[in-house]
């Protein structure tokens, strides 16, 4: 099923290169409402330029940034302020994070560049008892109203793109610099392997192409 045109999707990428937005940020506050106020430590996988890094720095004693992108993540270390407590790690999620337990992991935009289950497996092993899980990720359009919710978030991508950018041509953000990859899994597929591995996970699709899930752990 398709909404739109090729020649129409031509002219929607190019809108967006010349008024960008990042669709990933949209989603920091709404993962911050899942938060405690406070806690001790946090990991963000995938972190970027860490831009989130910097927000669960306001709240936790400690952030874990990792990110698999030494360029981006150079980037990030200049774009944080001294003294905030954030430690940026250049590795592989799968194999080197640093040791938990972690009160909180967070992982935006990241988890469809990694195999699903297992990363899934090994954020629940990082996690604390009590801790929150919070992703936001993508995913592939299967169904009807998979493709409706991304028909009615074109118009809304217009819209946003224009009002942030003020209807000027900008440069992407440098959160918009790094590496990315279509995602491959399904809405359908993402819950069904992610309730196997986090029993009572809560997904929800979201608008802007994504979808979130939060656990906590028993």
């Amino acid at each position: 099923m398709k909404i739109l045109s090729p020649r129409v999707l031509r002219a929607l990428e190019r809108f967006n290169a010349s008024h960008p937005w990042d669709h990933n940020a949209h989603y920091h506050r709404w993962i911050l409402r899942r938060l405690p106020r406070r806690f001790d430590r946090a990991l963000d996988a995938g972190s970027g330029s860490g831009d989130l890094a910097r927000l669960l720095a306001g709240r936790a004693a400690s952030v874990q940034a990792v990110d698999s992108d030494p360029v981006i993540t150079d980037q990030a270390r200049k774009l944080t302020p001294c003294g905030l407590p954030v430690t940026y790690t250049v590795a592989d999620a799968m194999a080197e994070l640093p040791a938990g337990p972690y009160d909180v992991i967070t992982c935006v935009a990241t988890i469809h560049h990694l195999p699903f289950s297992q990363a899934l497996t090994r954020f629940h092993r990082h996690l604390a008892p009590g801790g929150t899980l919070v992703i936001v990720g993508l995913f592939r359009a299967g169904t009807p109203v998979d493709h409706l919710l991304g028909g009615v978030a074109i118009p809304a991508n217009i819209a946003v793109g224009w009002l942030k950018n003020r209807g000027r041509f900008s440069e992407r953000p440098v959160s918009m610099t790094a590496p990315t990859r279509s995602a491959e899994m399904t809405f359908g597929e993402i819950v069904r392997e992610a309730r196997e591995v986090l029993p009572g996970a809560r997904l929800r699709r979201r608008l802007f192409w994504r979808y979130t899930l939060v656990w906590s752990r028993p």
